[in-house]
């Protein structure tokens, strides 16, 4: 297998950087998937990164029915049900499915709705856009990590996967046990971008103040204890891991979820503490700070 064909639907922060890299390697063979009454507006504005326009192939469920090899999926969880029918018509049978979505649910929601194709897992890492009024600002493109649940043995889908990648300048890693990375990523989430929505801190704040490196460790604290009840890879190890690669980031930038709370836009704090809760009260284990950030968050959502 190998993909010439890419698309991506989702063109926030995440989806403009990567999508930048894929048109300026694959031009006409890259395109952007868009529900039909934001297509002519998208086709007009272009995508906007670091000052620089770029005006991708724009398509929708009402073009020319074209299979693409391999789609990204790279909208916020609350746009995920939509997403997935406006790229229905782009799928055919070989099409590779990959998730750049946050949280735990995503790919299993993909695969039911897609039950015949190979949808892989995916984490943005490391990756530190900020969506402005004038577009899309990062300096650093961070690294995809991807794959099947299992990568021991390196599947053909997603070795073309990693080429297209690799072709387009796009980091890249492929970890033998996805759960783990993908539970891994979930936890910081969980952690870092619910307490920076709360306190409103940048990423230089977090681990210096102690009452915020409380929450943002006890919160990872409890998807801990969920994971080991779910016999996931998660280690005490992990939390330290994260405190310690907070001093890694650029100290004024601002988490995804911080950034939605100070535009007032809907938040993904219900893939984040709200499956927290969910999960510790089917396993029966206690979610206290995990509750009480969701009902914050929450509740900021209500005032908009």
């Amino acid at each position: 297998m190998k993909v010439n064909k890419i698309a991506i639907i989702g063109m926030g922060a995440v989806g403009t950087v990567y999508g930048r890299l894929l048109h300026d390697k694959f031009g006409p063979n890259f395109s952007v998937i868009s529900d039909e009454s934001r297509k002519e507006k998208l086709k007009k504005s272009g995508f906007t990164i670091n000052g620089y326009t770029f005006y991708p192939n724009i398509s929708s469920n009402s073009d020319n029915k074209e299979k693409y090899d391999l789609i990204i999926f790279a909208v916020k969880n609350y746009q995920l049900e939509e997403a997935i029918e406006d790229v229905r018509s782009f799928v055919g049978e070989n099409t590779v499915l990959l998730t750049l979505l946050n949280g735990v649910t995503a790919r299993d929601i993909i695969q039911a709705a897609y039950p015949h194709n190979k949808v892989l897992y995916g984490l943005a890492m490391r990756i530190d856009a900020v969506r402005t009024e004038n577009g899309v600002v990062n300096t650093d493109d961070g690294e995809i990590h991807f794959g099947e649940a299992d990568n021991r043995v390196i599947s053909q889908e997603v070795q073309a996967v990693k080429d297209c990648f690799d072709a387009a300048g796009i980091k890249s890693i492929v970890f033998p046990d996805m759960i783990r990375m993908y539970w891994k990523k979930f936890m910081l989430n969980v952690g870092f971008n619910q307490v920076t929505a709360v306190t409103r801190a940048p990423y230089g704040k977090v681990t210096n103040i102690e009452t915020s490196l409380i929450l943002f460790k006890e919160a990872m604290r409890e998807v801990l204890m969920i994971a080991k009840a779910m016999n996931i890879d998660l280690r005490e190890e992990d939390i330290d891991e994260f405190v310690a690669l907070m001093d890694h980031f650029a100290p004024n930038s601002k988490t995804s979820m911080l950034q939605d709370v100070e535009a007032k836009r809907k938040t993904e704090v219900d893939y984040f503490g709200g499956t927290v809760v969910e999960y510790g009260k089917k396993l029966n284990i206690p979610t206290p700070v995990n509750h009480v950030l969701y009902c914050i968050i929450k509740s900021l959502e209500a005032l908009y």
